[in-house]
């Protein structure tokens, strides 16, 4: 029978890199909610928010891969097929934006011209309908104030 370790540990890693690495994980979430309430659209940018979160996000996890899942001390191999398959998801995500804002433009509601027509008749009908019933409710005070109830 042959002689099987369970539990050997390869490396330690100190406290320090730890506390520093949770430390920075806290203050990349804090840039995260700060950009979520900036307004980028002042700048014509309005999918920065989403890129910078994401630019955020990816360097978070890869803080997380390298010291919690240990990849800075595996093999070197290991780290590569990491990065290789981030990059193709982000290649992919890439590909399917480019063909969503591309392909049917319009599929998004209240894009499009008719959609925007519809809207404005719909605010027209109720401004309509508040000056309606503002003008008869001016009308009832104005009977009642006369004192013809019959």
């Amino acid at each position: 029978m042959g002689k099987h370790e369970h539990g050997a540990v390869d490396h330690i890693v100190p406290i320090k890199m730890l506390v520093g690495t949770c430390i920075v994980l806290l203050f990349l979430t804090a840039v995260t909610v700060w950009v979520a309430q900036l307004d980028f659209n002042i700048l014509n940018i309005p999918s920065m928010n989403l890129l910078v979160a994401l630019a955020v996000a990816s360097v978070k996890v890869f803080i997380v891969s390298m010291i919690f899942m240990h990849l800075r001390w595996d093999r070197s191999f290991i780290g590569f097929l990491f990065v290789v398959s981030c990059l193709l998801v982000f290649l992919f995500i890439g590909f399917a934006l480019t063909d969503t804002s591309e392909n049917e433009p319009d599929i998004i509601p209240g894009n499009s011209p008719p959609v925007q027509q519809q809207l404005d008749k719909l605010e027209a009908s109720v401004a309509e309908a508040k000056a309606a019933s503002a003008d008869g409710e001016g009308d009832t005070h104005a009977k009642s104030a006369s004192g013809d109830d019959h």
